[in-house]
């Protein structure tokens, strides 16, 4: 890419603000403008010397970006992506994709007729030590993979909740925090087939849950549980555990756990447990340490985001992946509801 993309952003809250300030160290792109109705975000924008406009229609009609990150609420994800999809300009939206599976079919017809590309900001997907995990699944190296645990355990401030929609339904940390590890077993481990769940808001009392426990099923066969509580002192959480984010003090702790028929990995220190004699419980394991290189994968997100622009690269996370990402969640919401076992394929073919 010769010239610099002009990369414009769609709210300016704490995620947008992060997005301008990568795109002002990047080498690949320069800020084309924001948009965003609050006066802070006006200010902000005049400290930053960028246009800054109410409405994002605004923007890409006068300023003609070479692509728009949609860092806005949920709700405007969708419309915001459709005017993308018919003004031409190349999306990256943060996840998830929209607020409904419902709503991500229609995102997904509109990319259909117009061809024009989005990228999904699941942005661990982009961080080398879940690529890592990936390929020691895929490559074997497991065998024949059995089961899956995952860990989300933490305790948010109480000031975290003196927002109000965090303490309503949609705010809590299945849909805000659960549904980027949900990304990351469905990428690591492939699809997940069906999802039982129970969930409780007895700790706080809000309308939200604030702890959940999970069991999938996935196609290949495996089962893994999934467990998450965001009130609970506890260093097991990709936030802790992975460093990807200096904001969050790391913690040497897994939060994940994938084991085969051939050895187990723990995941973000990627120890991989296996026997190199003949396997049984009397035998030692042995333990290697998977070393993979260290980079911030939203800076990575950036850099494939303006490939994807310049037709040089295909998303690697694409609307309709994303859209699957969310049918699990909204499949677990309704396991939990009902108390039944739901199958995520089935969310999307009520939906569509």
């Amino acid at each position: 890419m010769s010239a610099r993309m002009r990369i414009a952003v769609a709210g300016a809250g704490l995620i947008g603000r992060r997005h301008i300030e990568l795109i002002a160290a990047s080498k690949e792109c320069e800020l084309a403008g924001i948009a965003d109705p609050s006066p802070a975000a006006r200010d902000y924008a005049q400290a930053q010397s960028t246009p800054c406009y109410a409405d994002h229609r605004a923007l890409l009609a006068q300023e003609k970006p070479d692509g728009l990150i949609i860092a806005s609420p949920n709700t405007l994800h969708l419309p915001m992506a459709l005017d993308c999809a018919t003004a031409g300009v190349p999306a990256l939206i943060e996840k998830p994709v929209t607020e409904t599976v419902a709503t991500a079919q229609r995102l997904c017809a509109a990319i259909r007729r117009t061809g024009v590309p989005m990228l999904i900001g699941h942005h661990r997907r982009h961080n080398p030590i879940i690529k890592a995990a990936r390929e020691t699944v895929a490559n074997g190296r497991l065998g024949r993979l059995t089961a899956v645990v995952g860990l989300w355990l933490l305790k948010k401030p109480d000031d975290y909740f003196e927002v109000t929609w965090r303490r309503e339904q949609g705010g809590g940390p299945l849909l805000i925090n659960l549904i980027h590890d949900i990304d990351n077993l469905r990428f690591i481990c492939g699809e997940i087939a069906e999802v039982q769940a129970l969930t409780s808001n007895k700790v706080r009392g809000f309308a939200v849950e604030d702890t959940a426990a999970l069991l999938l099923r996935f196609a290949g066969g495996a089962l893994g549980t999934v467990t998450v509580s965001d009130a609970t002192p506890a260093p097991w959480s990709w936030e802790l555990s992975s460093g990807e984010n200096s904001a969050y003090p790391r913690q040497d702790q897994p939060c994940y756990i994938f084991s085969g028929t051939g050895g187990s990995l723990s995941v973000p220190n990627m120890e991989l447990w296996s026997y190199a004699q003949q396997p049984g419980w009397y035998t030692p394991l042995s333990r290697e340490t998977i070393a993979p290189p260290a980079f911030d994968p939203l800076v990575e997100q950036l850099r494939h985001f303006c490939a994807v622009i310049a037709g040089q690269e295909q998303p690697l996370i694409t609307a309709e992946d994303a859209m699957g990402t969310l049918a699990v969640v909204e499949a677990v919401s309704e396991a939990a509801r009902t108390g039944q076992t739901i199958s995520p394929g089935r969310i999307m073919e009520q939906a569509a």
